[in-house]
């Protein structure tokens, strides 16, 4: 699509910043998205700059979620979290909420349809996202099998991708309903495959095409972490050998 061609420039990233270094002036007129470059939920903000081609309007800010410098809570974003957004002489965060501030509150192409429908299912998947992250995580977080809640979620998403016919996304074209979910999959894939012998696209195409698709994307791929790296990770967080 022509849109993903205008971010296809790679961008060089600045180092994450720990516990030793330097907060930046907050609130002197930059625009920043502060991330952490292995968290699924700060690289949906991520994604949706680069897609909208704002690498030069929103400058990254990484955080080393493994050594967080204290000031990024105390001067920055109290909750501690990432992503957050600094904008405006304002601070927001939770980044389903943010990938919907950055596509209405800053130039470059649509991502949420006109289309009253694909609106209405736009806001009820995105409205999902949360709980179809629990019911993936929650097996591996507790160290037990594929429950039914996994395969429910999962089929879910498979069903949801074939409601519009017009391309191989959830709302037919490419939308924050994709950045959505992506970046959970593109863990849970690897997690489950690795950790539990379950391929999550086994027996659903629609799912499938929708994760190669997606890696076709350069907004998308131009944010993405080494497989084993991500792997390695979890088994650190899971505390498993």
């Amino acid at each position: 699509m022509a849109a993903a061609s205008a971010s296809s420039v790679k961008e060089t990233l600045p180092p994450a910043l720990g516990s030793a270094s330097q907060p930046p002036t907050v609130f002197d007129g930059t625009t920043r998205l502060y991330i952490c470059y292995f968290c699924p939920f700060a690289q949906r903000a991520w994604v949706t700059r680069n897609f909208k081609g704002l690498q030069d309007k929103i400058k990254l800010v990484a955080i080393d979620l493994q050594d967080k410098p204290a000031w990024y809570k105390e001067k920055v974003y109290p909750q501690g979290t990432v992503p957050s957004l600094e904008h405006h002489n304002e601070i927001r965060g939770e980044s389903l909420d943010l990938i919907k501030y950055i596509d209405s509150n800053f130039d470059g192409p649509s991502l949420l349809s006109k289309d009253a429908e694909k609106r209405q299912f736009a806001d009820e998947l995105i409205g999902y996202a949360n709980a179809f992250t629990k019911a993936l995580y929650a097996p591996l977080m507790a160290h037990t099998e594929v429950s039914d809640e996994v395969v429910a979620a999962l089929d879910k998403l498979e069903v949801a991708l074939s409601k519009f016919s017009d391309g191989p996304f959830f709302l037919g074209q490419f939308s924050l309903v994709d950045i959505a979910y992506v970046t959970i999959l593109e863990r849970v894939k690897i997690y489950y495959s690795h950790l539990r012998n379950y391929e999550i696209t086994k027996g659903r195409a629609n799912l499938e095409k929708f994760i190669e698709e997606m890696n076709n994307i350069d907004a998308y791929t131009q944010t993405k972490n080494d497989p084993l790296f991500l792997l390695d990770l979890a088994r650190d967080h899971l505390k498993i050998a």
